[in-house]
C-alpha cells in the first residue's frame, strides 16, 4: 500500500487530543514515509504542529573539521530530499518546521525533543539490527528509550490491523511488568482509550518457572513437581490479576469495561498472541531505561524489540 493510499483510508478516523506538537524523524525510506503519514492525519486531526527532522549520518572524519565541503554535500543533498518528501504530500498537508541535523541520530532526536517541547515523536522502523538508518531496527529503539516523550512506532506490519479492522483505535493493549516505564504509560493508555471510546485490555505475561528453579527439588517425584509448578503458577496468577485490577481507577471514564488477562509466558510472545487474539489496533507499554540504551538497542531478543518487529499495529511506548 502507498503512502498516499495509507493517508486517504486514515483520514476518516477519529484519534485522540493528547498530543500537541509531533515531531516525524525520517530517513526518507518507505518506513519513514508510512509514518509521517500517520502523523500527518494526528496531527490535523489533533490540531497540533508537525515538525520533521532529518540526521545526517555522524563521521567521525569531520568532527574536527569546522565546515568540512562534504558534509555540506551531504545537508545540501537532504534538505533537497526533504522538500520533495513535502512537495510529494500535497499543499494540502501541512509541516510547520524541517530539519537537519547532522550528529549521533537518537541523541540529536532527544535533544530536538527538549527543544521544541515534543510530545510525540513518530518514527517508522523495518525492525531489523544495524546503524545506518534511522528506520533500522537499534537507532529505533534507542530513541524509545531515551526520548522524553512518548514514542508510536510503526513497525514492518503494522498496517494488518488498519487494513484487516479499519483505521482508528477500537481496542488498545496495554501491557505492564508493572515497572517504572508502565506506570508511566498507563494514563496515556486510559486517556486513549477514553478519547475513542476504544476496549481496553490489561495484560501482564508471568515468566515461565525455569526446569532449574532452585524451589524444585531435583530428587522430587515428576507429579510432584508438577504440582508445586501448578501451585505456584495460580498463585502468582491471582497475585497479579489483583495488581492489574488495581490499575483501575475508581472513575475511569471509560465506554466499555475493561478486560484483564494474566497469562504464563514470556512478555513478546505473550504480547503478540494477545494482540491477534483481541484483534487490537494500538500496543501501549514501558520502554525500561537502562544503563546504556545503545547497549540494550542491541540485543535483539529484548521484548521491545520483538514486540515492534512483529506487532500487527502501531506501538507506543513511554520511558521509564
Amino acid at each position: 500500500m502507498t503512502v498516499a493510499e495509507l493517508c486517504k483510508q486514515s483520514k476518516a478516523s477519529k484519534t485522540y487530543a493528547a498530543f500537541h506538537h509531533i515531531l516525524v524523524a525520517t530517513d526518507f525510506s518507505e518506513p519513514s514515509r508510512r509514518a509521517l503519514c500517520d502523523a500527518l492525519v494526528l496531527a490535523t486531526e489533533n490540531d497540533a504542529q508537525l515538525s520533521l527532522v532529518h540526521v545526517l549520518h555522524f563521521d567521525r572524519n569531520y568532527a574536527a573539521l569546522e565546515d568540512p565541503y562534504e558534509l555540506n554535500l551531504e545537508r545540501i543533498a537532504a534538505e533537497k530530499e526533504m522538500k520533495a518528501l513535502v512537495d510529494k504530500l500535497g499543499p494540502e498537508q501541512k509541516i510547520d518546521t524541517t530539519l537537519v541535523k547532522h550528529g549521533p541520530v537518537a541523541e540529536q532526536v532527544a535533544a530536538l525533543i527538549e527543544e521544541k517541547q515534543i510530545d510525540l515523536l513518530v518514527i517508522g522502523t523495518r525492525g531489523r539490527g544495524g546503524l545506518q538508518k534511522l528506520a533500522l531496527g537499534s537507532v529505533a529503539e534507542e530513541l524509545l528509550r531515551i526520548a522524553p516523550c512518548p514514542v508510536l512506532t510503526i513497525g514492518p506490519k503494522a498496517d494488518i490491523a488498519a487494513l484487516t479492522r479499519g483505521p482508528g483505535f477500537h481496542r488498545i493493549l496495554f501491557a505492564t511488568d508493572f515497572g517504572k516505564g508502565s506506570a508511566k504509560a498507563l494514563p496515556l493508555a486510559f486517556a486513549l482509550a477514553r478519547e475513542q471510546q476504544a476496549k481496553l485490555i490489561l495484560l501482564h505475561m508471568i515468566n515461565p518457572m525455569p526446569a532449574t528453579s532452585a524451589s524444585l527439588s531435583a530428587y522430587a517425584p515428576a507429579g510432584a513437581a508438577a504440582d508445586e509448578v501448578n501451585e505456584w503458577a495460580e498463585t502468582s496468577r491471582k497475585r497479579c490479576l489483583t495488581q492489574l485490577r488495581e490499575c483501575l481507577p475508581a472513575e475511569s471514564g471509560l465506554e466499555q469495561e475493561v478486560e484483564f488477562v494474566v497469562g504464563t509466558d514470556f512478555l513478546p510472545e505473550g504480547v503478540l498472541t494477545a494482540s491477534a487474539k483481541f484483534k487490537v489496533d494500538l500496543i501501549v507499554m514501558g520502554a525500561n531505561r537502562t544503563a546504556s540504551a545503545k547497549a540494550a538497542a542491541h540485543i535483539p531478543w529484548s521484548a521491545v524489540h520483538e514486540v515492534v518487529r512483529n506487532a500487527p499495529c502501531p506501538v507506543l511506548t513511554v520511558a521509564g
